[in-house]
C-alpha cells in the first residue's frame, strides 16, 4: 500500500432528510437526530485514527465533521467542492411536488437522465469536483494516513464513481450512504483505477 487510506463520511439527518426534501446545496443544520448520530459515529471513526478531517462547508456537513475533529484533536478544513450536487430550483421541494410541476425533467432525472431547465449540476460535474479534491486532499499524506472528506449523500456515491474508474454521468452500480454512514477507499497500486472500495455504508 503506497497511498493513504481514504473515509467518505455522509452527514447527519436534518429536517429535510426526515420530510424527504431535495436539499441540494441549501444550506440545512443537523437536527437533534443528527448531532447524536454525528456524535456516535465519531466515536467509532475516530478509531480509524484521522490524520486530516476535510469536509464540505455546508453547515450540516461541518458540524457532523466537528464531532470528529474535537473527539481526535484534528482540525477540520472546510472544504468547498465536497458540497452536495446542486439541485436549483428543486431544492427544498419533495419528490411529489417536483413530479407535479416538472413531469418531463422529473422522469428524466428518475430514468438516470440529467434534468433540463433546473439549474442542475450534472452528475459528471459533481463527480470530478469530488474526486479533484480528494486526491488532492490526500497527496500530502503518507501510506499510513487516513484522510476523513465530510459530504452528502449524491457528491459521495459520484465522487467515488470517479475515483473508481467510472464514469459519474452513466454508471448507477452504487448505492448511496445513510445519514451518517460511510465508506473507505484504499489505494491499489499498479493496477487501474488505482483505488478499491474496501467498505461501503458502514453505520456506527
Amino acid at each position: 500500500m503506497t497511498g493513504p487510506t481514504i473515509v467518505l463520511w455522509r452527514h447527519g439527518q436534518t429536517a429535510y432528510n426526515a420530510e424527504a426534501r431535495l436539499q441540494g446545496q441549501s444550506d440545512i443544520e443537523l437536527n437533534e437526530t443528527g448531532v447524536a448520530q454525528a456524535r456516535a459515529a465519531a466515536a467509532s471513526l475516530a478509531e480509524l485514527g484521522p490524520t486530516r478531517i476535510i469536509s464540505s462547508d455546508l453547515s450540516r456537513a461541518m458540524r457532523t465533521a466537528q464531532e470528529l475533529g474535537e473527539r481526535c484533536g484534528v482540525p477540520v478544513e472546510p472544504e468547498p467542492r465536497l458540497r452536495e450536487r446542486s439541485f436549483g430550483v428543486w431544492e427544498g421541494l419533495t419528490h411529489a411536488e417536483i413530479e407535479g410541476g416538472w413531469p418531463d425533467a422529473f422522469r428524466a432525472w428518475r430514468q438516470g437522465r440529467e434534468p433540463e431547465g433546473i439549474g442542475a449540476d450534472t452528475r459528471r460535474e459533481v463527480g470530478e469536483r469530488v474526486a479533484a479534491a480528494l486526491l488532492e486532499a490526500a497527496a500530502g499524506l503518507g501510506e499510513d494516513g487516513v484522510l476523513v472528506a465530510v459530504a452528502h449523500g449524491a457528491a459521495i456515491t459520484l465522487g467515488l464513481s470517479e475515483l473508481l474508474g467510472l464514469d459519474p454521468g452513466e454508471w448507477f452500480g452504487l448505492g448511496g450512504l445513510d445519514n451518517c454512514a460511510w465508506a473507505i477507499v484504499q489505494p491499489d497500486p499498479g493496477r487501474r483505477p488505482g483505488w478499491r472500495l474496501t467498505a461501503h455504508n458502514l453505520t456506527a
